[in-house]
């Protein structure tokens, strides 16, 4: 069997290589290397110790905190699966994902000890409940568990095809997937992220706003191998605010991973000006579309830092990515149609675009975006069928259309599921959004098909305007008119206050589609 460094190892190096320099900050609170090395060392051998076991799943409930960094390399450590869940997600939701990876642990933080309370008698499987504050007796303090286990590595031998992560997809096409993301997987991204995406040393100082159950906690591993020091907000939601400060008042030199809608956020915040974010180094975005003005506006104000990654749990956040030097605003017309793109293939990832046949199209044709490479995950947990689907003749098949330029760029238009077929011809729901997003008086836009009776579907947008905006369906119209086909414009418009989202920030074009569809029946691309 091939054997692969475990990837809790980039810790464990890092523990000796960079032992008294600071690994975690939270608050007031600071770990050196060492201590973070060691306490993770103790925990994993404590949840051997208690009777979990290699290949087993421990359920991770919890906040962006130390106790979740812990656990997750604990457990990487000690050979157990993460099942990391989004602390928004409701508590069927988190029932059905510690239930449907099997999880025999789950180590919880202080928000959630009603939720346990509520699904304990749901979890039959469930035979070690960990609480990181005082719990009742029949759940172990988590404090108590990190004091009772050697600080020596877990005598744990991991090949490279075993599990490290279940990353459960957020849902938005139905019940949420669980990718298995091998010690391999995660070592692959770690390698292309320092490789292609950004540099990471031990002068770098990063901050972490996004869940760390995600994106974030995924980026986190390539700069704990460089030895990085690792702010963790504390605030439980995204303040903008908080986070210009800790930038400004900690010399923050990277924020390894924002969701769009962040960016936007942190652009609307009216004294933005006011703060000193000078030592930003880098800003790493993806995970949805960004909006050309938006991009526009954060390379404007942030200058050339940022790098947009896009990935998708099946290949965690390591298919392609549009570098800092690509992210200018007064290049020539070619590197400025870049910005619409998603960068070009990572380092040791292989990209295609085919049809409906899997041939492969050449430059500048429609098709759908394939991928293969040491990144793409082992399959789906418990779900051969879905497996067999996604993953064909060596390639995952991501659901995304797109192509490539003749240089090997990547256009993303939209999910295969999201295309428009009215009167006969595709439209892509992103490309219309594009033109109404560069509405002065447009802050969000989704556009979906609903039932037409004479073009089997219409196109609509729905949108979310300036609070001060007097601005009217007939105006948005339009002003698609002015950039793309009659076809492809609009037939009517919705403004609504917000639009819906998932619990990582992506908007659920879903939610808002089938409520136009309900009795009807919808063709299936």
């Amino acid at each position: 069997m091939i054997r692969s460094l475990n990837v809790g190892a980039l810790l464990s190096r890092s523990g000796v290589t960079h032992a008294d320099r600071t690994a975690l900050v939270y608050g007031d609170n600071q770990w050196s290397y060492s201590c973070l090395n060691e306490r993770t060392n103790r925990l994993g051998n404590a949840l051997l110790d208690v009777g979990l076991r290699k290949g087993e799943s421990v359920a991770l409930m919890q906040y962006n905190s130390p106790q979740l960094v812990e656990s997750l390399f604990a457990c990487f450590k000690a050979g157990l699966i993460v099942v990391p869940m989004n602390a928004k997600l409701h508590p069927s939701e988190l029932s059905y994902i510690i239930r449907h990876s099997e999880a025999r642990g789950i180590i919880y933080g202080e928000p959630f000890k009603a939720t346990i309370e509520e699904l304990r008698g749901e979890l039959p499987d469930v035979n070690c409940y960990v609480s990181t504050t005082r719990a009742r007796k029949r759940d172990i303090y988590y404090e108590n568990l990190v004091s009772s286990g050697s600080g020596q590595p877990p005598e744990v031998d991991v090949i490279s095809d075993d599990i490290a992560w279940l990353f459960y997809t957020s849902g938005t096409t139905g019940r949420p997937k669980g990718a298995m993301l091998t010690h391999r997987n995660l070592m692959e991204m770690t390698m292309n992220f320092l490789a292609n995406v950004y540099a990471a040393s031990k002068s770098d100082v990063a901050l972490y706003a996004a869940p760390l159950t995600h994106g974030s906690g995924l980026y986190m591993l390539p700069l704990i191998e460089k030895g990085a020091s690792n702010i963790i907000l504390k605030s439980d939601s995204f303040e903008p605010g908080e986070l210009f400060r800790t930038v400004d008042g900690r010399q923050v030199t990277v924020l390894p991973f924002l969701v769009p809608t962040m960016i936007k956020r942190l652009l609307l915040k009216e004294d933005i000006d006011t703060y000193d974010l000078s030592s930003l180094r880098c800003i790493v975005y993806g995970g949805s579309p960004i909006y050309l003005p938006d991009l526009k506006a954060a390379v404007k104000r942030f200058g050339n830092i940022l790098v947009q990654i896009y990935g998708q749990g099946e290949a965690p956040m390591t298919i392609s990515y549009l570098p800092k030097i690509e992210h200018v605003l007064d290049g020539d017309p070619e590197q400025s149609k870049r910005l619409l793109s998603a960068g070009m293939a990572q380092t040791s990832v292989e990209v295609r675009i085919v049809n409906a046949q899997e041939k492969e199209l050449p430059a500048g044709q429609i098709g759908e975006i394939i991928v293969r490479g040491d990144v793409v995950m082992k399959g789906y947990w418990k779900d051969p069928a879905a497996t067999a689907e996604t993953l064909r003749n060596g390639w995952l098949h991501t659901g995304d259309i797109g192509y490539k330029d003749e240089r090997g760029y990547i256009y993303i238009f939209d999910r295969k599921n999201d295309m428009i077929i009215t009167g006969g011809s595709n439209v892509y729901s992103r490309e219309v959004e594009d033109i109404i997003s560069r509405h002065p008086d447009v802050i969000e836009v989704a556009v979906i098909g609903v039932p037409d009776n004479t073009w089997g579907e219409a196109v609509k947008a729905v949108v979310v305007k300036k609070p001060s905006s007097q601005v009217t369906e007939q105006e948005i119209i339009d002003f698609c008119k002015t950039a793309i086909a009659s076809y492809k414009k609009p037939k009517s418009v919705e403004f609504v206050n917000e639009l819906p989202k998932s619990a990582y920030g992506k908007v659920l074009r879903r939610e808002i589609r089938d409520k136009c569809w309900i009795g009807v029946e919808r063709r299936v691309h």
